[in-house]
């Protein structure tokens, strides 16, 4: 090992930097981020180092630089030249900061870049808001010392706080609710009780492994169980941990195995059992994935959850597809649609809602309308829709096996008969003057006048 890795405390300290320019200000904000009461000097005396902790010397002129380190030297302060490893004392490692939490990567100043490359890799991986993690463990510190005396299960305790419902719940922004979590994680471990899991509700966005959030992926990997529904391909279950339990949970239309009641248990029963859960829901789960009834649910038992949103369909499959859900010249609005409805809204839904989705300038994104096609045309042009309305029907939108079709809304039922059939993968509707702008659309259509 060339150089010895420390953090150095500078808060309130005096740290000078030498010279003017892009390099020199780096050097100068750096410092003051950690605290430091920072002079920068054009050009440097003895007088201006008594007292520093440390000088940084970016003159971009060698000579100037040789002087300044020379005079740093003679004073016994240690002294950082930039792009000039031989002239340095130390040297400034990449650094990724979150908060209380400090990575430093250094490769001896040999390969600058090699250690930005590094530096990327890992500010993908590690959490926004890990430093909270840090600070709610700083605050429990004392407290853990004194009522867990044995070093096993105080060891036992630590790692259950930065990887259980606490750290996620902290990770997720909610301070408040990770403070319980760690108070009852705390009495559970003075007492000798079981812990408590968590849940997590996380879309699985459109179909492509490589559209999951870095969350979503990372949760992924750490889960002890999988609930997922039949939608999210294989692609994505792929990136999950090796040995995490799986099971699948859909409720497809005219297939359902599971019902939302059972699923809620099941929720229920494994994060009472200490399991940190995923329950991976396709696309988003807060639009039409009936995630706010599972979050309901493990609240009003008391368990803690945490949401990660996702790419929903809408948004991925209209991407895909090349089509441009809202425009400038064709459309100022979007709203995402139901293909079905609940009974006893159908009145509802007909008489207030459709008139005004059907109006030009508008984008309607239909979720689970394939096999609802016909009632979804008939709605749009009873409620004043033009027949000649381009549409596009994108199936397994994001994924290789994608498939596109488009048309005019009154020949929406024909088109979607091939993407209704039994084997075929999930659907979205686009409805309005932009899905003539989908990338197979061929001659492109006409603007609906």
């Amino acid at each position: 090992m060339k150089h010895l890795p420390l953090f150095f405390d500078l808060s309130g300290r005096k740290v000078v930097v030498v010279g003017e320019g892009p390099a020199a200000d780096r050097r100068a904000a750096l410092a003051r981020s950690a605290g430091a009461a920072v002079r920068q000097l054009g050009d440097i005396r003895a007088a201006d180092l008594r007292g520093a902790a440390a000088v940084f010397i970016a003159t971009g002129d060698l000579d100037h630089d040789t002087v300044a380190q020379r005079v740093a030297k003679l004073l016994g302060v240690p002294v950082n030249v930039a792009d000039r490893p031989a002239l340095c004392d130390f040297i400034l490692p990449a650094i990724v900061d979150r908060d209380d939490v400090v990575v430093a990567i250094s490769t001896g100043g040999a390969a600058p870049t090699l250690a930005a490359t590094l530096r990327g890799r890992i500010e993908a991986v590690l959490p926004e808001r890990i430093g909270s993690l840090a600070k709610l463990a700083a605050t429990f510190r004392t407290q853990v010392n004194t009522l867990i005396a044995d070093p096993a299960r105080r060891r036992a305790f630590w790692r259950r706080l930065v990887e259980g419902p606490a750290a996620r719940l902290a990770m997720a922004g909610d301070d408040a609710a990770a403070r319980r979590a760690a108070l009852g994680e705390l009495d559970d471990a003075r007492r000798r009780l079981a812990p408590v899991g968590i849940a997590h509700i996380v879309g699985a966005g459109p179909g492509d492994p490589d559209l999951l959030t870095l969350k979503a992926a990372q949760l992924l990997r750490e889960a002890d169980a999988i609930l997922h529904d039949d939608l999210v391909p294989s692609a994505v279950l792929a990136r999950a941990r090796r040995d995490a339990e799986f099971l699948a949970v859909g409720k497809r239309k005219g297939l359902a195995r599971w019902t939302q009641d059972e699923i809620n248990a099941e929720l229920v029963r494994r994060v009472r059992a200490g399991q940190m859960v995923v329950r991976l829901k396709a696309g988003d789960p807060f639009v039409f994935g009936r995630g706010g009834e599972e979050v309901e649910a493990l609240r009003a038992a008391g368990l803690p959850v945490a949401i990660v949103p996702g790419v929903t369909a809408a948004l991925g499959c209209a991407a895909s597809a090349g089509i441009p859900l809202t425009h400038r010249r064709l459309a100022s609005a979007v709203t995402f649609v139901s293909g079905h409805s609940a009974p006893e809204n159908e009145a509802v839904n007909r008489e207030a809602t459709w008139p005004a989705l059907a109006a030009q300038g508008h984008t309607l994104a239909i979720y689970m309308g394939a096999s609802e096609a016909a009632s979804v045309r008939d709605r749009l042009l009873e409620a004043g829709a033009h027949p000649a309305m381009p549409v596009a029907i994108v199936e397994n939108g994001t994924q290789p096996e994608e498939r596109v079709s488009t048309g005019r809304l009154s020949d929406l039922t024909r088109l979607a008969a091939s993407h209704a059939r039994g084997d075929a993968g999930p659907s979205l509707i686009i409805v309005g003057e932009v899905a003539a702008l989908a990338a197979v659309a061929q001659p492109p259509l006409a603007k609906v006048s």
